[in-house]
């Protein structure tokens, strides 16, 4: 996350329990740098800690769990924070983001965390959850260690760009996709759906990969608001994994109403009933999914994060973000990164991460720049 203007004193190092603070300077990097061009520098990715560590890693190598660095640049400051996904998922990061930021500037007095508002509601990181109360722990998992059960793999060569879209765009994207299932489609489809779709079409068109090649899209879709018994508030992971398939020649013949369709009906299908099923279904028989699985060569799209996280609505005592940004943990090719867009009121941002070829191919897509706007 960016900040500027450039404080009169700066944060010194540290180390907490359990956590892990870093205080860096980046004097020949400046905020312009990297919020004036779609690409993002690979500066940014020395503004995280823990880069590359694997989840698995804070038991291996007793690494911690959650790390903070505050970053001063030349003219601003970049604080860059890593959360372990066993202990938390999207809205755990940017809930505790935010509070941080709270107790920093000195709106909460409390060092109590169950009195630290969550979504205006409780937190409720202390309360166990189960599919079934019958069950109870430990799962069996299908391993004696943990290191038999840990991939670690080659991270291919990729190339990110952050885009923003505008409500007037977002709202043009939206309405094309709903007229063109006009009388086939039976909800709405949402203009995140149709984004993703602008996007998954976009980036299959730069990938120039044969029509019959398999493609898919995978999408991160919350249980909270989805299984009762789940609260607003509960810290951890309450996500699971929904993933659409296709072939490239299917989506570009068919276009964006059909693609954004198809993503409507992957998010629907996962219900009350179909959450507990496969909840219950993992506790029962564990399994796990790995980032090399979900790039499928390279033809695959994934998406974490959503623009309903309040990105911009923290403050650290040196004024609102600039910019977001996330670091290198997780990128693969066709990983796309959803984030709210600075304009308030419906504006979306994406940093989409594939490789350099094809990354090259689509700013020079006309159809598909038309539709983002240009950093300023």
């Amino acid at each position: 996350m960016l900040t500027r203007p450039w404080p009169s004193c700066c944060v010194a190092p540290g180390m907490a329990d359990g956590a892990e603070f870093v205080h860096a300077v980046a004097p020949d990097v400046t905020v312009e740098e990297i919020v004036a061009s779609v690409f993002t520098p690979s500066a940014v990715r020395d503004f995280y800690p823990l880069n590359h560590v694997l989840g698995a890693d804070a038991a291996i190598k007793s690494l911690p769990v959650l790390s903070a660095q505050v970053t001063e640049l030349n003219d601003g400051i970049f604080i860059g924070l890593s959360m372990n996904h066993c202990v938390g998922d999207g809205t755990t990061f940017w809930e505790f983001f935010n509070a941080w930021s709270e107790i920093s500037r000195g709106g909460a007095k409390n060092d109590d965390l169950g009195e630290i508002s969550f979504n205006s509601k409780p937190v409720s990181a202390l309360q166990e959850w189960f599919v079934d109360d019958a069950i109870r722990v430990p799962i069996r998992l299908p391993f004696s260690k943990l290191q038999h059960v840990l991939r670690r793999f080659e991270r291919p060569t990729v190339k990110e760009c952050f885009f923003t879209f505008s409500t007037a765009s977002l709202r043009k994207l939206k309405a094309r996709a709903n007229n063109e299932m006009a009388g086939t489609a039976t909800t709405t489809i949402s203009s995140l759906q149709a984004l993703l779709a602008h996007v998954w079409l976009a980036v299959s068109r730069a990938r120039r990969l044969p029509p019959q090649h398999e493609t898919s899209y995978s999408l991160f879709i919350g249980c909270r608001g989805r299984v009762k018994g789940i609260p607003q508030g509960y810290l951890g992971n309450a996500v699971v994994f929904g993933k659409t398939s296709s072939t490239i020649g299917e989506i570009l013949n068919k276009g964006l109403g059909w693609t954004a369709w198809q993503l409507n009906r992957s998010v629907a299908s996962f219900d009350e009933t179909t959450m507990k099923e496969w909840l219950d279904r993992w506790i029962r028989e564990p399994d796990f999914e790995y980032m090399g699985n979900l790039s499928w060569g390279g033809a695959a799209m994934m998406t974490g994060s959503s623009p309903r996280f309040d990105v911009f609505g923290n403050d650290f005592g040196w004024g609102k973000p600039v910019v977001v940004r996330s670091g290198p943990g997780d990128k693969m090719d066709g990983k796309a990164t959803m984030f709210e867009g600075p304009e308030r009121g419906g504006s979306m941002s994406l940093e989409v991460c594939i490789a350099p070829d094809a990354l090259a191919r689509l700013v020079a897509d006309k159809e598909f720049m038309e539709t983002v706007s240009m950093p300023m």
